[in-house]
């Protein structure tokens, strides 16, 4: 019998406990769901009571950790990314294998061979992104390959949106999937990629100022732009010597330009304390960013508007507007950065609601050369949500993840160390299995022979 214990129970967690619980009377398992606030699983676990349960847990308790792991067979870890290293450790200690939806941070990566030593598969990168994003990529590459061709381009366009029936009245066309912390902080840093043979960068305060179009067969154009590091896949890849190389960010076309307003205004900040009093209200706030007016009695908005360089009956204005940055509505946090007040406002303008529907879009493009031919092809998933529980973010996430997490429980994967679903015993059925059991499938879109090679 397989122990499979899942730490953190969360909003993207759904789906998985949903196929966890489906598939632990054939395969034997017994489940513990430990989570800050328990309470909140019975109804769920309710009916699973011969298989599964639901414990407290505080990330912070590390004797409850090592306890709970101990006691585990497989850990599945869906707490936030910086916790998943003593996760991790205390798996290796106790010789227990580790699955997680998250990046391989450095951390991880040096526990690497102590853990192949102990036996122990730290399974990372087995969510949406990165997750699906690998394994779907991986699957059209080996085709690529198998025909004899030659990849010259990969570029790969991922996005947590709303699904076009619940953007209405929202001129933003975007609601939180996701951590709304990650969105605010999205993009700081320089982005880094490689086009036609050259190194490329953008600084932070341009990214959302360059942007590609990307088109989705019935789902119309989206904006796309660049990831922090794309560099980094091209050795997992295999792609050492590809010329083009980008990873990119979906959202829907007039979303950038109006985020780039709140970076010059500075509001997606995190490095400074602001001394400001919990009342202060937002109309102060943007009001103690703009100069000081020359006109006494000038609206605020006008001002804005003024200082960016924008009509003030701009589409972004308009924007800036329905969240509220004008209003004298209290900022509702004292002592904080301007970012962690932004995403306090835009947790409540851009909540989902119990009605609303997600959408994930996934698009990988590829160039590669064939008979001295250069030949393109897509492949593109669109997912959507059932409502603000059941997410598109939470199936693309968990259940890759729970797929995964089925294959090490079962002995399937026998990679130990630190491992990345790029393995063909890990995509291959688990990509057949969301295409067979949940309709989740890439359509290839053949574009193809492309302009003569240079």
């Amino acid at each position: 019998m397989s122990r499979i214990l899942l730490l953190g129970a969360g909003r993207s967690a759904s789906s998985l406990i949903q196929y966890l619980l489906r598939h632990a009377p054939a395969e034997g398992w017994q489940l513990t769901v430990a989570d800050v606030q328990p309470v909140h699983l019975a109804p769920v676990l309710a009916a699973h009571a011969a298989y599964a349960r639901a414990v407290a847990f505080d990330v912070h308790d590390a004797s409850r950790l090592e306890e709970l792991v101990a006691d585990a067979d497989v850990v599945v870890s869906m707490l936030p990314a910086l916790f998943h290293a003593p996760v991790a450790r205390a798996c290796v200690r106790h010789g227990r294998h580790l699955a997680t939806a998250s990046y391989v941070s450095d951390e991880i990566r040096a526990l690497g061979p102590a853990a192949e030593a102990a036996g122990v598969t730290l399974l990372m990168e087995c969510g949406l992104d990165p997750g699906l994003d690998h394994m779907s990529a991986m699957r059209v590459l080996a085709d690529i390959r198998q025909q004899g061709g030659q990849v010259t381009s990969f570029k790969s366009y991922c996005g947590g949106l709303l699904a076009p029936e619940a953007e209405a009245g929202n001129p933003w066309r975007y609601k939180f999937t996701w951590n709304p912390r990650n969105v605010v902080l999205a993009g700081q840093g320089t982005a880094k990629y490689l086009e036609q043979g050259r190194l490329r960068f953008i600084p932070y305060q341009q990214l959302f100022t360059r942007l590609e179009t990307v088109a989705v067969p019935g789902f119309g154009e989206f904006e796309g732009y660049a990831n922090r590091d794309s560099l980094s896949y091209r050795a997992p890849y295999g792609l050492a010597h590809v010329h083009t190389m980008l990873r990119g960010t979906l959202r829907r076309p007039g979303y950038c330009a109006a985020w780039q307003q709140l970076v010059r205004l500075g509001f997606t900040d995190d490095t400074v304390q602001l001394d400001n009093p919990a009342d202060l209200t937002w109309a102060e706030l943007v009001a103690a960013y703009l100069p000081l007016p020359a006109i006494t009695g000038q609206p605020l908005a006008a001002r804005v508007a003024a200082h960016l360089g924008l009509a003030p009956d701009s589409v972004e204005m308009r924007q800036l507007s329905w969240l509220g940055l004008f209003e004298e509505l209290p900022v509702g946090q004292a002592n904080a950065t301007p970012a962690q007040l932004l995403e306090k406002l835009l947790t409540r303008k851009w909540a989902l609601a119990p009605t609303d529907h997600d959408m994930i879009v996934m698009q990988h493009q590829f160039e590669y050369e064939l008979d001295g031919q250069r030949h393109g092809r897509n492949s593109s998933v669109v997912v959507l949500g059932d409502d603000a529980t059941h997410t598109a973010m939470a199936k693309t996430v968990g259940l890759p993840l729970g797929m995964a997490v089925r294959r090490l429980a079962t002995g399937q994967l026998q990679q130990r160390g630190v491992v990345i679903p790029t393995l063909p015993e890990l995509y291959n059925p688990i990509l057949d299995e969301l295409a067979a059991d949940y309709g989740i499938e890439f359509v290839e879109q053949e574009l193809g022979v492309l302009a003569a090679l240079q």
